[in-house]
């Protein structure tokens, strides 16, 4: 905006801000409140606000002031601005808001408009400096850039062309090339001496161009500064490369040869000069000196830098701002071009004094400092009104009350506004008169006096003053003024008029005057008489004003007044008014017109008149006319004159010469002329620079005096003022160096500093913090010696060479330390060194001070003192050999040189380490982190360094820590980056400058969970098969599990494509470092799958581990080769063609087919097999052997592996020649026969046809004699031969091929003696196990031999197996293992003896394997399997049999290579029995011996009572992580309570997850408790008790509290006998009941065998299998191996152990019997012999006799069936009336001998016929530890009992549940008898269960107290005998605790130990145990009838099956359980 056009605007502003002094008028008479203040502005808007339509903009403006201001926003104009609805609204604290608004919704008028904020209160009001706003609508813009035309070698410089819509908000932030190279902005230290170059302005700038630069375009990248959009140019620009043809002068791209620009400060920027020429110009840049035509060359250096022809200047300066000239010459011409530059500053300005207090006609001075560059206007409003003035400077001569208020001062440029606000306050002495009492108008007659009076008041005191018709009263004889001045300090004047005349009256005035004002009163005293006019003075005026003038009347009354000039009545022109009253005006008087005598005439009715004259003088000023030196500065020598010409004016006029505002008279070189009456002539002969200033011509007359001024400019080169002279400062002083000089224009002063030592050189001085330059003084802040050094002073202003002076400014330091203070510390004992440094000047003496006296080495030899010179000073050390105590002291140093002295102080404190902190406490927790406060310990008097926090895991060592380092004034801090759910130890340190203190006590603390953090570990994805993945992972890192991993979800889904995955959940592994893996089934074949996992815990799931992508693995081929087909080719080799499988069936990509081959009859063999691999579709088998039957089968392989094999096809090789018969022998027979026989050919090759026999006679040339001999035929007898000659013989064998290969050939010569021979082999027979076998032996011999046999080393005789044939041969009948061995046949007769002999392999079955254990874990057995010894037959392999204590017998295939087998997936802490056998192609062998072993692990162990428990106010938490697992798997935790006072047991939870902690909740403040906690895992169960007690409710705790005393066995006697009146009835009670019971046993044995039973028809059903690979369903089905452990029984429940049984003392007293310790100290004693089954029956079964007795010594006492007790194995927290009485069961036979097992359930007498059962769960997971399930009509009893029910009293130690796991079926009872070793000790019989059975009775009730949802009552079958419904009702059950007195304070069940002798007697059938094992495989849900067989066979024969079912009373077979 044109800022000269605006001001008229803000001038208006008036309009809007009247209101705001419309409050000006009245006047303050107190003194201003100090408090209050006119408005300032706190935040003022900016100059500028751009923004975009889509951002919208706030603009602030916040104003302070007391009253609070009030915020308007104004216009240009001044007007008021109110909302546009959607474009513009102001908020209610004073922001102008612009909201975002759509581009067609553009207004001008709103959005590109200058506004202001004024702010006021009743004080004034000021304005902001303008705000232009301007909104930029989003449009769509294209950079562009155009090709550059260059000539070859010059540099080019291509621009970014932007639309001038846009320009103001676009930035060029760089230059992309073709091949998207970058070119960006150099960045301030890079350099700028590349080929490319991207200016400041955006231009790119490529020097020195070559042709190579015409092929590449470039593209600009701009951004929008509002919209944060950066594009590329829509065109790319290149380089137009011309090759210059001659010589060419530079020409520039442009025609005009000026430019303008401007910028900002410390804006970067080029001043272009695109000159083209060839030869490549020189160009060179000049700044014109300022105000004259000389240039000088820009200076180049780190700032301004010259880039080919480009001057880029960085950081701009105001200096900068100037004229430039480039100059481009080359050898042809030279070109110009000039460039103005203008550098703005940003506007400020500032009002001194801000706030200024002034005195009534006091003078008031604002004066306007401002910055910035340029400045063109300055301009002053008061309280928003513009007042006209226009200088810096702002006088106001004399103060007014009207005059305060609120001043600006506004600096304007076309760019930018600034203002500044001072506020003018009235003083305190600022109280103008005032006239408080005055006289009034008055008409009276003559002759008495007049008395008026007027009181005034102000501050200070005024003077009051009397006229009469403006003509001053002084006293006479008439007149008598007075005045004196009141108590309150006002003025009473008064004017006394002794009697009056009418000549007195007229008009009085009293004026009360003081310096700050004055104020009047008038009135008219009338007297009445004849008009009378006073006498009138003459009047002088000067021409041009107006005359007033009123006609001095007296008299009354008074008709008319009116003047006359010349007898004629005015007015007499337009210039004249007369008014009623006598005033005459006459404007604008002139000479000639106005200057006469005018006359006043005043008249009464009565026509009396009176006349007065007024002589008025007209008086004419002077007038001078304009005159000056001339346009341009006058040049030093010149001569110059001026004249002062008075055109008009009086006369006589004095003329005067004044020279910058004095007289010149005296002035030398300065001549004045007078050249007459009305003219002066000033001449300087000779000017010089004294003469250049203001010369005023003053003239004056009668009438006025006037001025007229001009000025002499003149050229003067700088001179000195104030020449700079050499100067030394002390160091640290704020240096002053002055340099002044004058000259015209005014020189400019600039300092610069030598280079170095010496004067030369010089640099400009940089601007630093403490160097600077004002008006030519140098100052130097706190000057040091880096400052000393030559300056240079130079003064230049374009006139001459210009001024400069060198001066040396020399630093003279006094000694400084540059630390004053310090401490040091020392360790008491140890050697110190205190050390002083002094710099400054030498030399340097420094003395030691301690605690301010003298220091003397002398005195103490501890102390020694010693001094180093250094080149900046003096360097003192102060020894102490060892400091003490008394060293804790200041050390003070004092250095002394010529210019001064400095101390400095050493505080010496001896010191030690800290203690250690104390109270740690843990304020705060979270899953990350902990708020620590601990107390601040003993400082060993070192400030507290910090503190070090040390924490750890809980497993780990203080070795292992981490740290968190705290500041030392702290006493509290926060330990992050913890892992949540870990268990931390955390303690402090103390540290200071000495060391470290102790650690303070530990604290622990337990982390919260989160979800897991970390993504699972080495996820492999590994196929199986083609429809099956094997997905391994491992955990999280374990700092990222943040809490118990509870499993994972592991997801699947196909690759490629956007469907979700499916999850398969897998809980955790606890097993450190074992992988988790799953199988992923049913996949589609070779098909990608994607897999993520997630780990999981109690609060959520983690994050998904990276994808991992797998194929599935190629199928195998699902169909053989068709068509195979063999032809054989010759004798070794066959031709072998298929057809290749259908493609769908191949699975995959065929790579190659297999060919199986090997001959037929040992293709049974895998080993003898042959592979041939091809890829073609047939192939031929080479090397076979001749004469073979081959079999050969083909298959199709993929990467899967290999296809199906196709059906076997056979071919046999062709037959061929047969080798040589492999031995032959000849025997003499007689003298004319011989014997040959031999063996057949290795490889016959065929079908031997026969065989040719040879003979030869030796040495004659007889022909050789050929004998055929049949195939079979093994020997020939050659006859006829000669004796004693010899004969060769040799053999070959035939087939239809031919004749073969001869044998060896053997001599003989027949004779007559033939000793014994024999013609048979040896040999080598393979026989079949179980099949005939015969070996021959033919034998020649005369006489006839003898033939025996011997079979391993034994003579042979004959028997039923074994016999000799008569051809000497031995027969083997039916051969077994043991006739495997070697046969020798011996031939003897009286010639010789022969032998040979046989071999014979038996083929049998393998004998028994050796099994031996390598290695067990807690789920896996590793075996070493070996074959027997005596193995002749090859194995080929093993199968392993393996079971569980109370499983089935499982298989498992071994291949006979394998050294080692792991059998896996076993339950924990069980018992296994495992063996083999082995297998070869005759068949199965014998098993090995049974292998007895188990897993690892045990039952839980028992924590630390303090880590388990933690106790408040009215709840305790249990921590089970404390508990360790014992190597299985926690599975889950019961929890009971009670008071410790009460009997019974509150059940709490009866599955608690080993993972969590538990909160047992609504416990009371401060009472004890006992807790019981029952730990299970697969391997058994650990009970534990505790006592605690809960805080009080201030958290306090209690006492402990008192037990009761132990009583000794006396005291138990004693007692006893003292209450036997109690005692004895109880007892004979007791006594009647057991025989009561004994007879009804009898009677209803003997009457209910086989009718209207209870049955219970039970068995597994399909869904009860059980799978050893899941624990938690082992767990659910209560099947928990059982070791050998010794449980003592629970105290305070009232087992019936053997011992109170047996003894009769702990008997059944009654239902409330409890069992006391210490009663009974051999509570266990061994067991009586087992009872004798009485007819023999391995079962003990037998018909009808129900009697109740036992076949066992000393049993006699045992519990009957049928006797009533309360069963105690549980605790039964019950209403009494949900009670049930239990009876024992019948007994299956009628002796007494321990059944198994055998306790049925019998309705009590009375009871309903129905049994309640359990045909729900419990409400809690994995809990149906006794799930029952039977079929086929039976009871459904399914019992889920919570684990607490165990009977810790069994001598087993495993999980006692598996009593109650049940199968049975056909409404029988099948009970194998259980191991010796998990007999219950309670028992009396050892095989008797008491409980197990009694729990399948009517006991579904009792259980339904503990919460377990959906029971229901099923009517049984039989039922309907019993139809009442009346239920017995028990006696609460009894109590279950025990005596304290015995309880220690962590009381585990573990301790009263029974021997296994006691308890396990092994009686009954051992092994074969009921429960049957189940296999998950959907193939072994087995029926009804397979479980019979499988029952069957775990022997238990048919005929006890037919017993129980004749007899059962219900009876359930199951497992061995410990209770």
């Amino acid at each position: 905006m044109n800022m000269p056009n605006e001001r008229p605007k803000w001038l208006m502003l008036y309009t809007a801000v009247a209101l705001i002094v419309s409050g000006s008028h009245s006047l303050a008479a107190n003194p201003p409140d100090a408090d209050q203040k006119g408005p300032v502005f706190l935040k003022e808007p900016t100059n500028r606000i751009d923004f975009s339509n889509s951002t919208g903009a706030e603009i602030e403006c916040k104003s302070s002031g007391n009253p609070m201001p009030e915020i308007i926003w104004i216009r240009s104009d001044g007007t008021a601005v109110g909302d546009v609805p959607g474009l513009r609204q102001i908020s209610s604290d004073g922001k102008l808001v612009f909201p975002p608004f759509r581009a067609e919704d553009y207004r001008q008028e709103v959005h590109a408009q200058v506004y202001a904020c004024l702010a006021r209160n009743q004080f004034g009001s000021i304005i902001s400096r303008d705000v232009h706003v301007r909104a930029v609508v989003h449009q769509f813009y294209q950079t562009r850039v155009i090709d550059e035309f260059v000539l070859r070698g010059n540099s080019a410089t291509l621009k970014c062309l932007v639309p001038s819509f846009v320009a103001d908000f676009i930035d060029v932030e760089g230059w992309i090339d073709e091949e998207g190279v970058e070119i960006l902005r150099p960045l301030p230290d890079d350099s700028i001496d590349g080929k490319y170059l991207v200016l400041p302005s955006g231009e790119l700038h490529i020097r020195e161009v070559g042709p190579e630069d015409g092929y590449k375009s470039y593209q600009c990248r701009t951004k929008h500064r509002l919209t944060g959009e950066t594009r590329l140019s829509a065109t790319k620009g290149r380089l137009v490369i011309t090759e210059p043809i001659g010589a060419r002068a530079p020409t520039f791209s442009t025609d005009s040869n000026s430019f303008s620009y401007t910028r900002s400060v410390g804006q970067s920027f080029a001043l272009l000069c695109q000159a083209q020429a060839y030869p490549v110009p020189i160009m060179r840049w000049y700044k014109f000196i300022e105000g004259t035509t000389r240039k000088q060359a820009v200076v180049l250096n780190d700032r301004v830098k010259q880039v080919s022809g480009t001057l880029i200047i960085k950081d701009a300066v105001v200096e900068d701002s100037g004229k430039y000239l480039c100059v481009v010459n080359n050898s042809v011409g030279g070109e110009s071009v000039e460039t103005v530059l203008t550098v703005t500053a940003p506007l400020s300005a500032k009002i001194d004094p801000p706030t200024q207090t002034v005195d009534f006609g006091r003078p008031a001075v604002f004066t306007c400092q401002y910055t910035g560059n340029p400045i063109k206007t300055v301009s002053w409003m008061k309280d928003g009104k513009a007042i006209g003035h226009s200088e810096p400077v702002l006088r106001i001569e004399s103060v007014k009350k009207e005059d305060k208020g609120m001043y600006q001062c506004f600096v304007r440029n076309d760019q930018e506004s600034a203002e500044a606000s001072a506020e003018l306050k009235l003083g305190g002495r600022f109280d103008p008169p005032v006239i408080r009492q005055a006289f009034q108008e008055e008409t009276m007659e003559p002759g008495p006096s007049v008395f008026l009076k007027c009181v005034a008041g102000g501050n200070p005191t005024p003077e009051i003053s009397w006229e009469l018709d403006g003509k001053k009263i002084a006293n006479n004889d008439r007149y008598q003024v007075g005045q004196y001045v009141t108590v309150n300090g006002d003025v009473v004047s008064y004017l006394n008029i002794t009697s009056v005349h009418a000549n007195d009256g007229g008009l009085y005035k009293c004026i009360a005057k003081s310096k700050v004002g004055v104020a009047e009163h008038s009135a008219k005293l009338n007297v009445y008489g004849l008009p009378y006019i006073r006498q009138m003075e003459k009047k002088a005026i000067v021409a041009g004003e107006t005359l007033i003038v009123t006609c001095p009347v007296a008299g009354y009354p008074i008709d008319s007044i009116v003047w006359e000039r010349d007898n004629r009545a005015l007015p007499i022109n337009r210039k004249q008014k007369v008014f009623p009253n006598g005033t005459l005006i006459i404007e604008n008087v002139e000479r000639n017109s106005d200057q006469a005598t005018y006359t006043c005439v005043a008249k009464n009715q009565e026509g009396y008149s009176a006349r007065g004259s007024l002589e008025v003088q007209v008086m004419v000023p002077p007038k001078i006319t304009p005159f000056d030196f001339g346009d341009t500065p006058t040049n030093v020598e010149d001569s110059v004159s001026v004249m002062c010409l008075i055109s008009n004016g009086d006369l006589p006029i004095d003329i005067e010469w004044f020279f910058n505002d004095y007289g010149i008279s005296s002035y030398s070189g300065i001549n004045v002329v007078k050249g007459g009456k009305r003219n002066s002539m000033l001449s300087i002969d000779s000017v010089q620079a004294r003469h250049a200033g203001k010369y005023s011509c003053r003239a004056k007359n009668h009438a006025a005096a006037v001025n007229y001024t001009t000025e002499l400019i003149v050229n003067v080169p700088p001179r000195w003022i104030l020449e700079p002279t050499d100067k030394a400062f002390a160091q640290g002083s704020d240096a002053k160096v002055e340099c002044k000089a004058d000259g015209f224009p005014k020189p400019q002063v600039t300092w610069k500093k030598a280079v170095g030592d010496t004067p030369g050189e010089y640099k400009d001085l940089k601007k630093s913090d403490n160097i600077r330059v004002e008006e030519g003084t140098l100052h130097v802040d706190n000057i040091q010696k880096t400052n000393e050094g030559y300056y240079l002073c130079e003064a230049i202003n374009g006139i001459g060479s210009g001024l400069s002076a060198v001066i040396m400014i020399s630093v003279q330091a006094p000694p400084e330390f540059t630390e004053k203070l310090r401490n040091q510390t020392a360790r008491r004992g140890e050697p110190a060194v205190l050390q002083c440094e002094a710099k400054g000047e030498k030399p340097i003496g420094i003395l030691w001070n301690m605690n301010n006296m003298r220091l003397d080495p002398k005195n103490d030899n501890r102390y020694t003192i010693r001094e180093e010179i250094l080149s900046t000073g003096v360097m003192s050390s102060l020894s102490i050999k060892r400091t003490e105590r008394s060293d804790s002291a200041l050390f003070t140093c004092v250095a002394t040189n010529a210019f001064g002295s400095d101390d400095a102080s050493i505080n010496m404190i001896v010191q030690e380490v800290p203690e250690m902190p104390y109270a740690l406490k843990v304020l705060d927790k979270s899953g990350r982190s902990v708020q620590l406060s601990w107390a601040q310990p003993y400082d060993g008097n070192s400030p507290l360094d910090r503190y070090i926090i040390e924490f750890k895991r809980s497993r780990a060592s203080w070795t292992e820590i981490d740290r968190v380092i705290v500041p030392g004034h702290t006493t509290e801090a926060q330990v992050q980056k913890l892992s949540p759910a870990t268990t931390y130890n955390i303690r402090i340190v103390a540290e200071n400058a000495i060391g470290t203190s102790q650690s303070s006590e530990a604290v622990t603390i337990i982390t919260a969970e989160e979800a897991p953090s970390g993504k699972p570990q080495n996820i492999k994805v590994e196929p199986v098969n083609q429809t099956t993945m094997r997905v391994t992972w491992k955990p999280p890192p374990r700092t990222e599990w943040n809490g118990e991993i509870l499993g994972y979800y592991v997801g699947y889904k196909l690759s490629n494509t956007n469907s979700s995955y499916v999850f398969e959940t897998i809980n955790f592994i606890t097993e450190e470092g074992k992988e988790h893996n799953l199988e992923l089934q049913n996949l589609r074949v070779y098909t990608q799958y994607s897999v993520v996992i997630q780990a999981f815990n109690k609060i959520g799931a983690g994050p998904l581990s990276e994808e991992e992508k797998q194929f599935t693995a190629e199928g195998t081929p699902s169909q053989p080769p068709s068509d195979t087909a063999c032809t054989t080719l010759t004798s070794q080799t066959i031709r072998v063609g298929w057809v290749s499988p259908p493609l769908e069936s191949a699975n995959g990509v065929i790579k190659t087919y297999k060919v199986v081959y090997a001959p037929s009859d040992e293709w049974y063999d895998e080993t003898k097999r042959h592979y041939k691999k091809t890829a073609s579709s047939d192939t031929v088998l080479h090397g076979l052997k001749k004469y073979t039957n081959y079999t050969m089968q083909v298959l199709a392989t993929t990467a899967g592996g290999d296809g199906v094999r196709s059906v076997p096809i056979h071919c046999q090789t062709e037959p061929d020649v047969p080798e040589a018969p492999t031995d032959v022998k000849a025997l003499v027979m007689g003298n004319a026969a011989i014997l040959v026989s031999w063996r057949p050919p290795a490889q016959p090759n065929g079908i031997i046809t026969q065989y040719t026999v040879y003979s030869k006679a030796e040495g004659a040339e007889t022909e050789t004699k050929t004998q055929k001999v049949p195939h079979y035929q093994m020997s020939f007898e050659a006859t006829e031969l000669e004796k004693n000659k010899p004969y060769e013989f040799w053999v070959t064998a035939s087939t239809t091929i031919g004749e073969g290969q001869q044998s060896k050939s053997i001599v003989a010569m027949p004779s007559d003696q033939v000793p014994a021979k024999i013609a048979s082999f040896d040999d080598t027979f393979t026989a079949t196990f179980k099949e005939d076998a015969k070996m021959p032996c033919l034998a020649v011999g005369a006489p006839q031999p003898e033939i025996t046999w011997k079979i391993k080393g034994v003579e042979f005789s004959a028997n039923d197996r074994m016999r000799l044939l008569p051809d000497g041969s031995l027969l083997i009948k039916s051969v077994n293992r043991q006739d495997a061995g070697d046969y020798s046949c011996h031939a003897e007769n009286s010639i010789a003896k022969d032998s040979i002999t046989h071999k014979l392999i038996v083929l049998a079955p393998p004998q028994s394997p050796h099994v031996t254990l390598s290695a067990t874990t807690t789920d896996a057995l590793t075996v070493k399997l070996k074959p027997h010894e005596g193995d002749t037959a090859p194995l080929h392999g093993y199968t392993l049999h393996y079971k569980p204590e109370f499983g089935e017998w499982e298989t498992s295939e071994v291949s006979v290579d394998s050294q080692k087998h792991n059998i896996e997936g076993l339950f924990c802490g069980s018992r296994y029995q495992v063996y083999a056998t082995g297998f070869n192609n005759i068949g199965a062998g014998e098993a090995s011996d049974i292998l007895n072993t188990r897993t690892k692990g045990q039952k839980p162990k028992l924590p630390e009572k303090p880590r388990f428990i933690e106790v408040s106010s009215n709840s305790v938490s249990l921590h089970f992580k404390a508990w360790k697992d014992g190597g299985c798997p926690m599975s889950h935790f019961v929890v009971e309570s009670k008071k410790r006072d009460q009997i019974e047991w509150n059940q709490i939870s009866n599955n608690v997850k080993p993972d969590n902690n538990y909160v047992v909740l609504d416990l009371e403040p401060a009472t004890w408790y006992n807790l019981r906690i029952t730990a299970h895992n697969s391997a058994g169960f650990t009970v534990a008790e505790y006592d605690f007690a809960t805080l009080t409710v201030t958290g306090g705790t209690i006492a402990p509290s008192r037990d009761l005393p132990e009583l000794s066995a006396e005291d138990t006697i004693r007692i006893i006998l003292s209450n036997l009146n109690l005692v004895v009835p109880v007892v004979a009670a007791l006594l009647v009941i057991i025989i009561a019971i004994i007879v009804i046993c009898i009677l209803r044995s003997k009457g209910n065998h086989h009718k209207d039973d209870v049955v219970y028809n039970q068995t597994m059903g399909p869904g009860a299998t059980l799978d050893k690979r899941r624990p938690d369903l082992r767990d659910e089905l209560g099947y928990i191996a059982p070791p050998n452990r010794k449980l003592p029984p629970v105290p305070g429940s009232n087992y019936n152990t053997c011992d109170r049984i047996k003894r009769g003392r702990g008997g059944l007293r009654s239902n409330h019997s409890t069992w006391d310790p210490r009663r009974n100290p051999n509570l266990y004693e061994e067991l009586k012999a087992p009872p004798v089954p009485m007819h023999g029956n391995h079962y003990g079964h037998a018909h009808g006799n129900a009697e109740c007795h036992y076949r066992h010594p000393g049993m006699e006492d045992e519990i009957c069936p049928y006797a009533t007790f309360h069963l105690l194995g549980f605790r039964e927290e019950m209403d009494p009336t949900k009670a049930m009485n239990f009876q024992t069961f019948p007994h299956q036979n009628g002796h007494a001998g321990p059944v198994p097992g055998h306790a049925g359930t019998m309705l009590p007498p009375g009871h309903p016929g129905h049994v309640h059962s359990r045909s729900g769960s419990q409400s809690m997971p994995r809990a149906n530890r006794y799930q029952r399930k039977n079929s086929q009509g039976g009871q459904s009893s399914i019992y889920t009992p919570a684990p607490e029910y165990d009977d810790p009293a069994n001598c087993a130690e495993e999980d006692q549940y598996r009593r109650y796991t049940r199968v049975n079926s056909q409404g029988g009872s099948l009970y194998s008898g259980p191991g010796p070793e998990y007999d219950d000790p309670a028992n009396c019989a050892p095989e008797e269960d008491q409980y197990g059975s009694q729990y399948g009775g009517p006991y579904g009730q009792p259980y339904d107290h503990y919460g377990s949802r959906g029971s229901m009552g099923r009517r049984s079958i039989g039922s309907a005998r019993n139809p009442g419904n009346g239920s017995p009702e028990p006696p609460p059950p009894p109590p279950r605790n025990h005596d304290m007195s015995n309880s220690s304070f962590n009381d585990s069940k573990e301790s009263n130990e029974i021997s296994e002798a006691e308890c396990d007697r092994d009686h009954g059938p051992r092994g074969n145990y009921g429960a049957v094992k189940r296999s998950p495989q959907p193939k072994d849900q087995r029926t009804t009838e397979e479980m019979r067989k499988l029952i069957e066979r775990n022997e238990t024969g048919p005929k006890q099956l037919q017993l129980q079912q004749t007899n059962g009373a219900g009876f359930t077979a199951y497992d061995t359980m410990a209770v």
